[in-house]
């Protein structure tokens, strides 16, 4: 192909990619805007999930306690416990995170360690902020 010039051109573009739990995700300098499509979290919405269904089961008396319920379903107490403190959250983040509106870097781990009562606490705690 006589006369047809082909030129080739190398666009840098600046960013980090980081392992969160287990997902792979890109990160950007900070200013740089970025248009991602709300993802939301499998983990989170099955943590979300059983909170609530556990939270319904001990208000219809279908079990008595977190420990007969934590029996019934083969979990550690312990485990049933920070799970079932989801059921705590400001409604507001719980729209977010079905939504998958959530931080990229918020794990179910952040939400089970120590969670704040305030709502307001737990905005500021987990980058949410209110609507």
């Amino acid at each position: 192909m006589s006369g047809v010039s082909i030129d080739t051109f190398t666009v840098r573009v600046p960013l980090t990619l980081r392992r969160y739990g287990g997902r792979k995700l890109v990160i950007v300098p900070e200013g740089v805007p970025v248009r991602a499509k709300p993802t939301p979290d499998d983990t989170l919405l099955k943590a979300l999930a059983r909170a609530h269904r556990w939270k319904r089961m001990l208000e219809s008396g279908q079990v008595a306690s977190l420990n007969e319920l934590s029996d019934a379903e083969k979990i550690s107490p312990s485990y049933m416990t920070r799970i079932y403190r989801l059921t705590l959250l400001a409604p507001d983040i719980v729209e977010t995170i079905l939504d998958g509106r959530q931080p990229r870097t918020l794990q179910l781990a952040d939400l089970m360690d120590d969670m704040p009562v305030e709502w307001h606490r737990q905005r500021e705690r987990f980058g949410i902020t209110a609507r």
